[in-house]
């Protein structure tokens, strides 16, 4: 096999272009048709109707006969992807085990429960989208007249908190309740209408007791705004107090998350990011990894590394239920991937869960969280939420992350809550868009694992200790709710 061409696996009947091929170019295989970088180039012949191996596993079945050196694709195969999984669990003792090695830290916020930030910040969060504007202007306000004093002061605006019902209504409360807790916020305002089914006497039982946290509801307030300047002021007096101090590796929480997908991903972010979910869970830290949908066909990979039978008929439980989801409003499996994914290279749900998955690395699998609720045990958490990037990544913040590792093959603009690396999959994009990328993970086709490992090591610790991320300088910071109800 020439650099052309990438096979992760022995077994895999495909592998990926790293550069645009032409027709009739010998990669190892003669090439038969124009082949984009990223996409994927039959190795043998393969029948219709027969499995088609990427990572070493399927991804999916031949839609017609496939010659050797053919463009594998959406035009010649498709998910075979059940709509219900059947697991049987069978104990596996490999992964990386909690405090197996030390590694070193870096400095942050000791908060008073124990738990340390990354950033030292206000937060203003509106209960309801009728004041997410009002938390705007008095966070805008509150950051001139306080600058330098804290790291920053934000809010956190939604549409949310109105007419809803039911568990739409407790997923919603659960999450802001959440943020409200979050180690990187050293002060929160609650900034409620009165009216909406989010109502403040609801919200605040579910806040981290010790959380520095005001409330205010503008409907019984005179001047709303100068009200909660005043409230504002009174939070930053208080967090300004707290100052950066040396933390072991072990106090980060780590937020995975990919965006964007490219058929680079599987073979450089992920599996490098996967690297830093095990420097931090062998050391005694935790790793977060959601996108349920996006482990379609790979659960496998995590459920045989659960920590015990419990933890993995959670995960069962987790992945067939999310299948249930989609099915229950009549949609099919295969509308994952995007088109973006697909104009990358990326071809079935399988394929891209196998790349996916490689995130959490090898830890083993400690916790399955709902949708707003915080993680709490060392290793692996498999959190609830769905791909969509903001909706996920808003509930890794919720869950505590306080890095977010964000691997991409297309690029976006999006910064959440706590500090969020965007990491290129390919080298092309971390050249085209350097106001975005934070790494270039593209450098692993040259370098190798080794070099780019500790690389990103010392990046995730330097932002943890204070260095802007590229969606940090580009104001970026935004949170989106799962709506999965009715609406009154």
């Amino acid at each position: 096999m020439t650099s052309a061409l990438f096979r992760v696996d022995p077994r895999d009947d495909v592998a990926v272009a790293l550069r645009d091929l032409a027709a009739g170019e010998d990669a190892g295989v003669r090439v038969a048709e124009p082949v984009p970088s990223g996409h994927k180039v039959a190795l043998r012949p393969i029948a219709a109707g027969e499995t088609v191996r990427k990572f070493g596993f399927p991804i999916g079945r031949a839609l017609t006969d496939i010659a050797a050196g053919d463009h594998v694709h959406v035009h010649n195969l498709a998910t075979a992807l059940r709509e219900r999984g059947d697991y049987a669990w069978q104990p596996h003792t490999d992964g990386a085990p909690a405090g197996a090695e030390a590694a070193e830290g870096f400095l942050g916020y000791r908060r008073a429960d124990g738990r340390v930030g990354t950033r030292n910040e206000i937060w203003v969060i509106p209960t309801v989208g009728c004041v997410a504007r009002i938390a705007e202007k008095i966070a805008a306000r509150a950051a001139v007249r306080h600058a330098g004093r804290v790291d920053g002061i934000h809010a956190f605006a939604h549409p949310f908190g109105c007419s809803q019902l039911g568990d739409d209504l407790d997923g919603t409360r659960a999450l802001l309740a959440s943020l409200a807790s979050h180690p990187n916020a050293g002060g929160v305002l609650i900034l409620g209408l009165g009216c909406e089914s989010n109502q403040l006497s609801e919200l605040l039982p579910g806040i981290a007791d010790g959380a520095n946290v005001r409330a205010l509801g503008a409907q019984a307030a005179g001047d709303e705004i100068e009200e909660g300047l005043a409230l504002v002021d009174a939070l930053v007096e208080t967090a300004a107090q707290a100052k950066r101090a040396p933390v072991p590796l072990s106090a980060l929480v780590l937020g995975v998350k990919c965006g964007g997908s490219d058929g680079f991903s599987g073979l450089t972010a992920n599996p490098l990011v996967g690297r830093m979910s095990d420097a931090v869970t062998r050391a005694g830290g935790t790793a977060i990894l959601t996108e349920i949908p996006e482990i379609f066909g790979a659960e496998h990979l995590l459920m045989e590394r659960a920590a015990d039978e419990a933890v993995f008929a959670a995960i069962g439980r987790l992945v067939n239920g999310f299948k249930a989801y989609f099915t229950g409003y009549g949609e099919g499996l295969a509308e994952n991937p995007s088109p973006g994914n697909k104009a990358g290279g990326i071809t079935t749900l399988e394929e891209k869960s196998l790349g996916a998955v490689q995130k959490g690395g090898h830890a083993v699998v400690t916790d399955v969280l709902s949708y707003g609720a915080r993680a709490s045990r060392p290793g692996l958490t498999l959190l609830e939420a769905p791909g969509n990037d903001a909706v996920s990544s808003t509930a890794l913040a919720a869950a505590g992350a306080t890095v977010i590792l964000f691997t991409t093959g297309r690029g976006t603009p999006l910064g959440f809550p706590v500090p969020t690396i965007k990491i290129a999959s390919n080298s092309d994009l971390a050249r085209r868009k350097p106001g975005w990328i934070d790494f270039d993970a593209g450098r692993v086709l040259d370098e190798g694992f080794d070099p780019s490992t500790e690389a990103l090591l010392e990046t995730i610790r330097a932002v943890a200790s204070g260095r802007e991320t590229a969606a940090e300088r580009n104001d970026e910071r935004e949170i989106a709710l799962w709506k999965r109800g009715v609406t009154l």
